[in-house]
């Protein structure tokens, strides 16, 4: 009898403590799987197809970096109950919170832009004209912001990234090497050498993993959801889980297309599926609708960091717990930046391909400024108090600012002067 009280105790502390995280969870996992966007999926079938299963090993390496990066947010915003923009005004003056809001505003709008690229191009294979996809999708997206609530519209959004998981069995279909993928995948090797194009995908992988746009996101996400200090070890962990599910994603999309598709040029996530329709039509059904959901996963967040972001810098209602006539102005800016995006993919002769790629690698070229800012903030014990920032942390923050800095340099020293990369 005395076993079973305990068990039955401890399954009650279990099952309080999962309670507990249902409630606290979600913005850690919204923002690093919208991360997986329709730019993410191209760039991870792009290096599967062109590297095969070699780069594995530098995306797991992307976990920690990626948590270490976004954790930081939690404790900012559970503390100071203020979003990203308006901390860095606070913190730095008008000139730097005006500079950061201007490269959000910049890589906000060009990563919108290649939602919708990813949305049409993934519903064009099923027949559905560009134009319908982009009015389909601003309708939906206006019904689920409008609804008044942000338990709601985070509910909605953990749905989607639920979605996202179906790469996984569509990985399974292709039937891999198992024992290629950890021949290849997990011993750092640099393919093909030291060259600029191998720079330019791991800037992208880089950049489709960490960007400017969830610093903003999920620290204005903390502030809307009211989570408190207490809450910031559960906000952790929510983070830990949606960093790992971001890059287990990402690397069953390599292992599909380094499988199928190895050696072949992608140019697009689009192009991906069709080419893999061919040889296996589930797995190709499957990568469509996952870039599609990819796509709308992305917008949804996208959109309301800006909107998050503006509404703080301007003293606007902001919060998606107010209703459109609280708030005109933050749901303005919402639409406004939602519906131009839009209108980008269907001008004739856009060159959308070019943009979906080079939107990553400026993404990961504006970050180290981002990241500076960040840790700076979080190295202000007067108003971070106990979360400041721990010396390991700066080390880990400042590795990762450098590592970024020195691999961007190195890729635009590639372009000036390829000869030096010749293997």
């Amino acid at each position: 009898m005395n076993f079973f009280s305990k068990l039955y105790y401890r399954f009650r502390k279990m099952w309080k403590a999962i309670r507990l995280y249902l409630i606290i969870a979600g913005p850690g996992i919204v923002v690093m799987v919208a991360d997986n966007d329709a730019g993410g999926i191209t760039t991870y079938a792009a290096t599967g197809a062109k590297y095969g299963y070699s780069l594995i090993w530098f995306l797991l390496i992307l976990i920690p970096v990626a948590y270490y990066v976004q954790e930081m947010t939690v404790r900012l915003g559970a503390v100071t109950k203020r979003g990203h923009a308006e901390a860095i005004f606070d913190g730095f003056g008008a000139f730097w919170g005006w500079f950061s809001l201007i490269d959000l505003m910049i890589v906000d709008w060009l990563t919108l832009v290649t939602e919708f690229i990813g949305m049409t191009s993934a519903l064009a294979i099923f027949g559905v004209p560009p134009w319908l996809t982009v009015l389909g999708v601003c309708a939906l997206l206006a019904v689920i912001v409008l609804n008044g609530r942000y338990w709601t519209w985070e509910k909605i959004a953990l749905l989607f990234c639920a979605l996202n998981l179906i790469y996984i069995p569509g990985a399974f279909m292709v039937h891999p090497s198992v024992s290629d993928i950890f021949r290849e995948g997990f011993v750092p090797n640099f393919p093909g050498g030291m060259n600029g194009e191998l720079f330019f995908f791991l800037m992208a992988n880089i950049g489709t993993t960490i960007a400017p746009w969830m610093l903003f996101f999920q620290q204005s996400a903390v502030v809307d959801k009211g989570m408190l200090e207490k809450d910031i070890p559960w906000g952790k962990f929510d983070t830990l889980l949606g960093s790992a599910l971001t890059i287990l994603v990402a690397v069953f999309i390599v292992i599909v297309t380094g499988t199928v598709l190895k050696g072949v040029d992608i140019d697009s996530a689009s192009q991906a599926a069709e080419l893999l329709m061919k040889s296996n039509h589930w797995v190709g059904t499957f990568m469509a609708i996952g870039l599609f959901d990819a796509g709308l996963l992305g917008a949804i967040c996208i959109s309301l960091a800006s909107s998050w972001a503006f509404g703080e810098i301007f003293g606007w209602a902001h919060s998606l717990n107010q209703k459109i006539k609280e708030a005109r102005w933050f749901y303005a800016s919402y639409f406004f930046t939602l519906i131009t995006a839009g209108l980008v993919v269907l001008i004739p002769g856009a060159p959308l391909i070019l943009i979906t790629l080079f939107v990553q690698v400026i993404a990961v070229t504006l970050l180290p400024a981002a990241l500076v800012f960040l840790i700076l903030l979080l190295n202000d014990r007067r108003t971070m108090g106990e979360y400041c920032n721990k010396p390991w942390q700066n080390w880990v923050g400042g590795f990762i600012v450098l590592s970024i800095v020195v691999l961007s340099s190195l890729y635009g020293i590639s372009v000036m002067f390829p000869s030096l990369f010749q293997s």
